[in-house]
């Protein structure tokens, strides 16, 4: 679409964070789902952080994301989305207040083998009034629990939608997208009970 003067449009940015507790899949969601190559900024855990951070339920891991994963997808010519991966362990949290800065919206996402993870991003984004659906990262192994299941266990309120995905496909974490950006034209969620 072009204006009066035959300039062309500029697609209108949407921000949208990805978030959720350490080890959950933000790196690999937004690595799956982004037409350009992610910027990313995982160092490799050393000893430095023995004590600090706790690898329960993640032994396998030896990277982190010391600040933001960034990607882009294009819904359409008007439309495109700037996805932002936030850091997972506490002592980056001070990152969130300025990543969450314009965003209209967020993907929390939830390894069900460790909820208690996601508590502190659910709370983040309820207390700052940012809306959200919780996406369930199914991890090869893990029990498969229904999203009514996820959603009592986490007492989300009745507008927040639950759904499952899988970080590492590109159609699932997609998906989870389409399914917040459906969340945010919502009325409901314009207006949550």
């Amino acid at each position: 679409m072009a204006y009066d003067d035959d300039s062309e449009r500029l697609p209108a940015a949407v921000k949208i964070l990805v978030a959720g507790g350490f080890g959950v899949g933000k790196t690999t969601f937004i690595g799956a789902v982004s037409e350009i190559e992610p910027l990313r900024t995982e160092e490799l855990i050393t000893a430095a952080s023995i004590g600090t951070d706790s690898l329960v339920g993640i032994e396998d891991k030896t990277t982190t994301t010391v600040a933001f994963d960034f990607g882009r997808i294009t819904i359409d010519p008007q439309h495109v989305l700037y996805l932002f991966g936030t850091p997972g362990q506490d002592r980056f949290w001070f990152l969130w207040d300025e990543l969450s800065s314009g965003a209209l919206g967020a993907v929390v996402l939830v390894d069900t083998r460790r909820l208690e993870a996601c508590f502190s991003a659910v709370d983040f984004f309820e207390s700052r009034g940012i809306r959200f659906v919780v996406a369930v990262n199914e991890f090869d192994g893990s029990f498969r629990y229904e999203p009514a299941e996820v959603k009592s266990a986490l007492q989300l309120k009745p507008h927040v939608r639950v759904v499952r995905c899988d970080a590492r496909d590109t159609r699932s974490a997609t998906l989870a997208l389409v399914d917040l950006v459906e969340h945010l034209l919502s009325p409901l969620s314009l207006n949550p009970a």
